[in-house]
């Protein structure tokens, strides 16, 4: 898990282990230097990363584990769910793009290497809206409000 601004605080109410945390210090820089952040602290035989960003957590681990068995079926650089012909979240890269993913311009972010393996790219087709729900705020969670999330 990657933290930014307050990590101290945050890393104390949740359960994970120290070594399981990364501090992005440049968080400022946006969600790619949380990517860099992480990618410098994988071992060098990792085959892959799953990115699941906070303002997404609508999505179960159902969903998870059929974008981790396209991964290891595929071998793609990059899987991503696909919720009525949208893109979505969690995204996994394979470690072929961990350079590209150091290299990309800050202001496009992932979304550069994405583009970049258009023609590679593994789209698992998902029945969970959740994938596409970008939840920045409160306001935008209680507009959701009782509405139900479909899953598998």
């Amino acid at each position: 898990m990657v933290l930014g601004p307050d990590a101290e605080a945050i890393s104390r109410q949740i359960a994970l282990p120290p070594d399981e945390i990364v501090v992005n210090h440049e968080w400022e820089k946006g969600q790619l230097s949380s990517i860099h952040a992480a990618l410098h602290s994988l071992p060098s035989n990792t085959k892959g990363m799953l990115l699941c960003p906070v303002d997404h957590p609508l999505v179960s681990a159902f969903l998870i584990g059929s974008l981790v068995d396209a991964f290891l079926v595929t071998r793609a650089p990059v899987v991503v769910p696909s919720y009525k012909g949208r893109r979505g979240h969690p995204v996994i890269f394979s470690a072929a793009t961990f350079q590209d993913l150091l290299n990309a311009p800050m202001d496009q972010g992932a979304r550069a290497v994405v583009w970049a393996h258009k023609g590679k790219v593994s789209e698992v087709s998902t029945t969970e809206e959740g994938c596409i729900l970008n939840l920045n705020d409160p306001n935008t969670l209680a507009k959701l409000g009782d509405s139900p999330i479909e899953s598998a």
